[in-house]
């Protein structure tokens, strides 16, 4: 048994009925494969030959009576894992595009999974007949992960038990049943088990709480001396619940909206490296860009900037196949007062910039460890609280939305031999946050999973088109700042 990190543990805080924790994603496969059809069966055989390779797979939460500490994860046999329960089966009602697709993706977000198996599912979607550049007859996968098992980056070990030729042994589909040799059979941890764990943690805790206080407020004082540091308070990154009041922040509802937004790598790249700014500098310039006009055309533009919360990963390279949590975040003014593209990708540069040196003088483990120190009972008792009274509305945000990048693998990739013709993120929401955008790349090419409460935002399609069209813009302008200032004299 492990215990989980007090990130992994706040994720599990962080659900309510309307707020399930889940990281998910949309697979878009051609089926036919040199040894036949990717059936639903042959990727249950196949999902069973590779339960080995991804620990998220195999485990279950045990939680303590009562909360007195973090719930523990119980590592099953893989003949224990039921997988007609993980792999279900379905297909899209006519006429079968992104549309229909997106509705079910949608639903599939809004439904929490079953704490008593292991916190993943999978979906197995045929019927996709009208994608654009997708061929008829091809399939889709969804797939949700609870986010307490894993983040963006550990996600990458499930991708390896997922995906041809990632898991380190056999590149193909016909790999041996198992790697693990067989264990004793086990019995589930009792009560009395769990009770005495946690009195364990919690004798120890007081023992380890003044360290992890004082890397804490050592690290909140080399973060504060390096922003009141700076002449140019200006140029300092935001604060926490700094950002403006919008209509992304305030409780969200159980129902989800999500639509994909599809980018060429190479189109990112040449804008990115005309302004000396990079891929992810881009990437926020066209999000800052699709929520100032959503907002303008409905009347609802702060006359301060947008603050973006963007997820940084602290996985050390010895922890890259580990899963759970480990990732810290930091805040970036998005510049949404500013007219003008052009500026506004500048000014977010910029700022990203002073954003990631602040953040890294304040220690990013250091805010991943100050975690630990909730009690987990109270946290939970915290966010129902929170919920149940609509707090969000109360006050000031932290952030105004979840922008999180994760970059994938650059050459094609199979399923059994399936090719992976595209892969699309979703992400969980939460009161206050009404909005998150994922960003993956695969192949040459970057998605966005557009992902909001129905409620907010129903009609994610057409935010994803901002998205698309904010790439055409902002091409267009440096194309223009180009030929107007050579290299030499641009700002």
């Amino acid at each position: 048994m492990q215990q989980l990190s007090g990130v992994d543990a706040g994720f599990l805080s962080l659900e309510t009925p309307t707020t399930p924790m889940l990281i998910g994603g949309v697979s878009l496969l051609d089926p036919e494969t040199p040894q036949g059809r990717l059936e639903v069966e042959t990727l249950r055989q196949l999902i069973r030959r590779r339960l080995h390779r991804a620990v998220a797979f195999r485990r279950k939460l045990a939680s303590v009576p009562l909360d007195l500490t973090r719930p523990y994860w119980v590592e099953l046999d893989p003949e224990e894992i039921d997988l007609d329960a993980h792999i279900e089966h379905t297909e899209l009602p006519e006429p079968g595009g992104w549309h229909e697709l997106s509705e079910l993706m949608a639903w599939e977000l809004g439904q929490p999974l079953d704490r008593d198996r292991p916190l993943w599912k999978m979906i197995y979607v045929e019927g996709l007949r009208s994608i654009p550049g997708i061929p008829e007859g091809s399939v889709a996968l969804i797939g949700k992960v609870h986010h307490a098992a894993i983040d963006g980056v550990s996600g990458a070990e499930i991708l390896a038990a997922l995906f041809d030729g990632l898991g380190g042994d056999e590149p193909g589909p016909e790999e041996p049943e198992t790697s693990v040799a067989p264990r004793p059979p086990r019995e589930e941890p009792s009560v009395v088990d769990l009770l005495r764990r946690a009195g364990k943690d919690l004798a120890g805790a007081p023992l380890a709480a003044p360290g992890k206080i004082g890397r804490s407020l050592l690290g909140m004082a080399g973060g504060a001396w390096s922003r009141w540091g700076k002449t140019d308070k200006a140029a300092a990154p935001p604060l926490p619940f700094s950002a403006p009041r919008t209509p992304l922040n305030r409780s969200v509802t159980g129902e989800r909206s999500w639509a994909p937004a599809f980018f060429s790598l190479d189109r990112l790249k040449a804008v990115k490296n005309a302004e000396g700014a990079t891929v992810n500098d881009v990437v926020l310039a066209l999000c800052a860009t699709a929520l100032r006009g959503w907002l303008f055309d409905s009347s609802k533009l702060p006359k301060d900037p947008l603050v973006a919360m963007v997820p940084v990963s602290v996985r050390a390279k010895e922890e890259k196949r580990d899963a759970g949590n480990r990732v810290s975040a930091m805040l970036v003014s998005l510049a949404t007062d500013e007219a003008d593209p052009l500026t506004r990708l500048r000014r977010i540069r910029d700022a990203a910039q002073a954003s990631k040196t602040a953040h890294q003088a304040v220690g990013a483990q250091t805010l991943v460890q100050s975690a630990d120190l909730l009690p987990f009972a109270l946290s939970g008792l915290g966010v129902r609280l929170y919920s149940r009274m609509q707090l969000a509305e109360r006050h000031r945000p932290a952030f105004n939305v979840v922008i999180t990048n994760v970059p994938g693998p650059p050459r094609p990739l199979t399923v059994g031999g399936a090719p992976l013709l595209a892969h699309i993120g979703a992400a969980p929401l939460f009161d206050g946050l009404g909005l998150i955008l994922p960003v993956f790349s695969y192949a040459g090419t970057l998605s966005i999973g557009v992902t909001a409460d129905r409620s907010i935002l129903p009609d994610t399609h057409s935010f994803a088109q901002r998205l698309e069209e904010a790439l055409d813009e902002l091409e267009t302008v440096v194309d223009a700042s180009a030929r107007e200032f050579p290299e030499e004299n641009r700002p």
